[in-house]
């Protein structure tokens, strides 16, 4: 009990005990704590919260506690776990409680309140795409009693108690209802006419008081919505139960906050295209932003809830077509020029600009993006009409208004695109005395005196138009019912803004990227910097909350790319170019005392390049005398080292392109880099750069010769160690960090977060996404589960989204005609049939994948815009190649697939819209309602049997709704 004197300058103040319950099961050495707004519970400091005791009832660790508060008391708390310093450990995901005594509440009584834990998942149904988008009301809901108000008198008898039902229901019909029902007269004796109906307290809380005696608990009952056409539904799973503790303090109040109503999961489907492949009668040689407000039609049409895009940033960095790779960003704030529609930049356009718009549409109309000309005629055109219009554009409201709430990004933006330009290289390091960013420095770039300010406002001009014509498409697609999904990149180019502003935050030094898997089995290299998270956190990841912001400008969801890395990086030297030779950050690493306490002592030998003649014959030849000549130094008879002029990757390839220019090399140069790569990356063991007594074993160290030649107990302890390193010892480092970064993310913001969680899995990965309430992905071609060759969608769990395809690997078609044998497996194993399957994927097949995924109890379903073309022939007739959107294993693959019909043709074929909104609707997923359609409300077409199951005294009443779904989970969003 809190000592009354710690609130100050209160004399003979009324007092009320306040205590918390809460069912919560913990490991050993864990603790509950309170924390909340007011002093009385820490302000918010975990380290002066209200520690819990726990007790056992029956099956179940309850953890309760007490605190007097004064009289009419009100804050806002949460609940964490603790070690036994107060170390928080864990702490509840989605919005802060509400504390709130009521007026009537008499000095000295005790009110209890009755609480859940909260994972991340109960947060969802308030994230943006659900309460702005899905759920949002054309009605508004009027809020009938406040929270904390109590409409029922307690009686005076000492053996009653006052119970608040409080329930969360956030998705509900106009004119609906929400009761509680249960056995005792109270609560209608299980009608639900004569149950307790609750009222609106805001927020999507329901609330509604009930008085019982104590010798009537506990009590089972369950929550139910009653709708206006008299249709009720009632919640799935067991009856809730309200039990009161034995203490010597029984309460008079009981506040009982049952979390969410529980309802069968709800479902949707989305199409999933890159802004570039979009193609429209409208569009100038890409696709452009006002091209979604078309695209959200088509979804609408065809019973897509979502639109999910690739990155959207500006990716200026080179000046030509390797700019075209969506996730290597100049700025993770400037949107790209790329997706500007020049026609809607002003209403006057002259007739001479006009004329040049039509020839370079037809220019540029071709089968792929040309990124350069399309960028290049794009800025062309704007800076004709920005000098013809600058003045007026300039000096507007909206223009001030946009440049005020974008100055900390947009001008370092627009000064860095002039010097890019001005130094003819984005390597800032290459600036002189602009290498080194400062405001001081800045502020005379963009001052509006300065020789280049009208080319600063260009780029203001230009971000300014992307803007507006993301935030109508965006407005539309809210409109619409339609969820906008940006996607969020693991990196940031190290020759970009960022790394410019805010250097500190950045590992130069280093790169970014994936182990070996299943895209690509030498690994891949990204380029990107590592994240210096130590300094993140100093401000609390200002960096990553402004990012996020950013974003939900125009999004209401978002993929977060590579989600492991939020674990843990895949980090290699910044002079490596594949992404085999690496070390996860952060990471344990084997110490030298660990390993020579194992018999390993030989270091040089394990971390050196083992290069022996008979290697070097063996891959290149009688070439071996040129290859060891130009390269390598043998260091002792018939054994050889690299040359200090050759002994990274980006050495090697320089040295290999000098002599390629020279006419020294016999065979080609890929073969010759292939194979010198090779060699050096024939090690065992990695030694750490800064702590030469710190070493990491390399990925798939086995299928090294380094390793095949050492003595079996080198190998036996090897190998031990390597399984430690890749697969335990580093779980709770990757866990708590993820637990530091990945909140800052979802907390930045109100859009719902999807991620990427495809490759290389921790065992500590799902988990912490299911607690954070992060939506996992499944591509069916790449199970998750050991063994599996291909995944089963019926079986994919309610928190992920499934597709059968996405940007990284080959379309459903090209999937399906590159392999034979696979193909005929699938057919077996997934299609249940021995009959040779089509060599195409013809309608019939792409309408069985996709049906297979709409029916999986995902809770998104998210297609391709490529697959879903594969349910009719017409849109077949291109190679399927020629559909895939990246190839991980190219690091300079070329970003330029476009559809090869245009979106007015797709909004016009009622016949393919037809057939997937029957797929939609057949699979029991919501879909937004069309203009020509009245959508029936779910509740009504569901069956429902009502049947009522003796338990005791209890009755138990179920419905049963039958949608495709199963219902042996728990839903998330209601």
């Amino acid at each position: 009990m809190v000592n009354l004197g710690l609130f100050s300058g209160l004399k003979s103040m009324k007092s009320v005990n306040v205590s918390f319950r809460l069912p919560y099961f913990t490991h050993w050495g864990q603790s509950i704590l309170v924390c909340g707004s007011e002093p009385i519970l820490g302000s918010w400091n975990v380290k002066k919260g209200l520690l819990l005791s726990p007790s056992h009832e029956g099956d179940v660790l309850v953890w309760s506690g007490s605190v007097a508060v004064p009289s009419g008391f009100g804050c806002e708390y949460s609940y964490y776990v603790v070690d036994g310093d107060k170390n928080v450990l864990r702490c509840e995901m989605g919005r802060k409680r509400k504390l709130l005594l009521a007026d009537g509440i008499q000095d000295g009584e005790v009110v209890e309140f009755h609480d859940l834990w909260q994972i991340g998942s109960d947060d969802l149904p308030f994230r943006s795409a659900f309460k702005n988008v899905i759920f949002n009301r054309s009605w508004t809901l009027n809020v009938e009693t406040p929270l904390g108000v109590i409409q029922n008198k307690l009686d005076e008898e000492a053996e009653t108690v006052l119970v608040q039902f409080r329930i969360c229901c956030p998705n509900i019909e106009e004119a609906a209802s929400v009761y509680v029902i249960g056995s005792h007269i109270n609560l209608g004796k299980w009608k639900v006419q004569d149950g307790l109906k609750l009222s609106y307290a805001g927020d999507s809380i329901w609330q509604g008081d009930c008085v019982l005696r104590k010798v009537d608990l506990p009590i089972k009952y369950p929550s139910c919505k009653y709708g206006k056409a008299g249709n009720f539904s009632l919640e799935t799973g067991p009856n809730r139960e309200l039990t009161v503790g034995s203490s010597k303090n029984q309460p008079r109040y009981i506040f009982l906050s049952d979390g969410m109503f529980r309802e069968l999961p709800w479902r949707a489907a989305g199409v999933a295209i890159p802004m570039f492949s979009v193609r429209s009668e409208s569009d100038l040689g890409a696709g452009e932003f006002l091209d979604l407000k078309l695209l959200v039609d088509w979804a609408v049409d065809s019973g897509f809830h979502l639109v999910q895009l690739l990155p959207i940033n500006d990716t200026s960095v080179h000046g030509m077509w390797w700019d075209s790779y969506p996730y290597s960003s100049l700025s993770v704030f400037a949107l790209h020029p790329l997706y500007l529609r020049v026609q809607a930049l002003s209403e006057n356009i002259p007739d001479d600009i006009k004329q040049e718009i039509l020839k370079a549409k037809q220019r540029l109309d071709g089968k792929d993006v040309d990124y350069e000309a399309t960028m290049a005629t794009k800025l062309s055109i704007a800076k004709k009409i920005f000098t013809r219009e600058k003045d007026l554009i300039l000096s507007s409201e909206s223009f001030q208004k946009f440049l005020s709430e974008n100055e900390d990004w947009l001008k370092p933006y627009a000064a860095f695109c002039f010097l890019r330009d001005f130094f003819e290289t984005s390597d800032h390091s290459e600036w002189g005395r602009f290498s080194q960013f400062s405001k001081d420095k800045l502020e005379k770039l963009v001052a509006k005196d300065s020789l280049q300010y009208d080319v600063i406002c260009f780029h203001y001009y230009i971000q300014f138009h992307l803007h507006l014509q993301l935030s109508e498409a965006a407005g539309y697609a809210r409109k619409k019912g339609v969820v906008l999904k940006g996607d969020l990149p693991i990196g940031v180019d190290r020759n970009s803004v960022d790394t410019w502003v805010y250097p500190n935050l950045f590992r130069m030094n280093t790169a970014t990227g994936a182990p070996p898997d299943y895209f690509d089995k030498n690994g891949q290299n990204w380029g990107f910097p590592t994240y210096n998270w130590e300094e993140m956190s100093k401000d609390n990841y200002a960096w990553w909350q402004a990012r996020l912001t950013q974003m939900a400008n125009y999004f209401t969801a978002f993929r977060i790319d590579h989600i492991l890395g939020f674990f843990r990086i895949w980090e290699l030297p910044e002079h490596a170019m594949t992404g085999l030779v690496g070390k996860f950050r952060p990471s344990i690493p084997l110490s030298q005392e660990e390993l020579e306490r194992e018999g390993i002592w030989d270091f040089d030998r394990l971390s050196r390049p083992y290069i022996r003649q008979e290697m070097l014959e063996d891959k290149f030849g009688s070439y071996w005398t040129f290859i060891a000549s130009t390269f390598l130094n043998e260091y002792q008879k018939q054994c050889y080292e690299f040359k200090e002029e050759c002994n990274t990757e980006k050495k090697i390839a320089a040295k290999l392109k000098a002599c390629a220019e020279r006419s020294l090399l016999l065979e080609s140069e890929n073969k010759t880099r292939r194979g010198l790569f090779d060699l050096l990356q024939n090690i065992v063991l990695i030694r750490d750069p800064e702590d030469p007594r710190k070493f990491y074993p390399r990925f798939n160290l086995e299928d090294t010769s380094s390793f095949n030649d050492l003595d079996d107990h080198s190998k036996n302890v090897l190998k031990k160690l390597y399984y430690d390193y890749y697969f335990h010892r580093q779980e709770n480092l990757w866990r708590q960090n993820a637990l530091k970064t990945l909140p800052v993310l979802l907390n930045s913001s109100d859009m719902l977060a999807c991620g990427e969680d495809l490759g290389l899995i921790p065992s500590c990965v799902h988990p912490v996404m299911q607690e954070l309430g992060l939506i996992g992905l499944r591509i069916q071609r790449m199970p998750s589960e050991p063994g599996l060759e291909f995944g089963i969608p019926s079986q994919y769990s309610y928190m992920t989204v499934c597709a059968p395809s996405c940007h990284d690997c080959s379309t459903l078609r090209a999937w399906w005609e590159e392999d034979e044998e696979r193909r005929q497996r699938f057919f077996k194993s997934v299609v249940g049939s021995d009959v040779l399957p089509p060599s195409q994927c013809v309608p019939e097949v792409a309408h069985f994948i996709i049906r297979q995924h709409v029916e999986a109890p995902s809770m998104w379903a998210i297609f391709p815009l490529q697959d879903l073309m594969a349910l009719k022939e017409e849109y077949t007739t291109r190679p399927a190649a020629e559909e895939t959107i990246n190839d991980p294993t190219n690091p300079k693959h070329y970003w330029r697939y476009r559809v090869h019909v245009t979106l007015e043709s797709l909004v016009k074929d009622s016949e393919l819209k037809s057939t997937i909104k029957d797929l939609v609707r057949g699979s029991g997923r919501s879909h937004p309602v069309g203009e020509n359609e009245v959508q029936v409300n779910e509740e009504s077409v569901a069956t429902t049997e009502k049947q009522q199951v003796a338990t005791g005294k209890e009755k138990l009443l179920v419905v049963t709704q039958l949608n495709g779904v199963p219902q042996k989970e728990i839903p998330v969003v209601r």
